[in-house]
């Protein structure tokens, strides 16, 4: 089993940064794919990045393409999502995810959740 615990969540105005942290436990973190995912109000889950085990390859969403980047820290097994330029339809609850196959966008995949954190984005 590995729990997820996000962190780093607020209100910041357009322009600004956040980095987002999410914290693993549990079995070895290094050889899961993380992903980060984001749900607004009344929306579905959207994909944002994921980073890969062993190489930390990295994949983005164009809509955050330039602005977001993933990161990983598997001695502290910390993975973070510094986001810049932060824009109002950025707002949303972001979750960090786990994988344990073939990294992969689709959040049907993964295997293990956060409990989310809130990012909110004013005009």
């Amino acid at each position: 089993q590995v729990q997820l615990v996000e962190s780093g969540g607020g209100l910041v105005q357009a322009g600004g940064s956040l980095r987002l942290s999410c914290a693993a436990s549990g079995r070895a973190f290094g050889t899961f794919t993380m992903g980060w995912f984001r749900q607004a109000p009344g929306k579905g889950r959207e994909f944002v990045a994921f980073i890969r085990p062993g190489d930390s390859n990295t994949y983005y969403a164009d809509s955050v393409q330039g602005r977001f980047t993933v990161s990983r820290d598997n001695a502290k097994n910390t993975v973070y999502l510094q986001m810049n330029n932060l824009k109002p339809e950025d707002t949303a609850v972001y979750y960090c995810a786990a994988e344990i196959g073939v990294a992969t966008p689709h959040a049907e995949r993964y295997d293990y959740w956060g409990q989310g954190t809130q990012v909110t984005v004013s005009s």
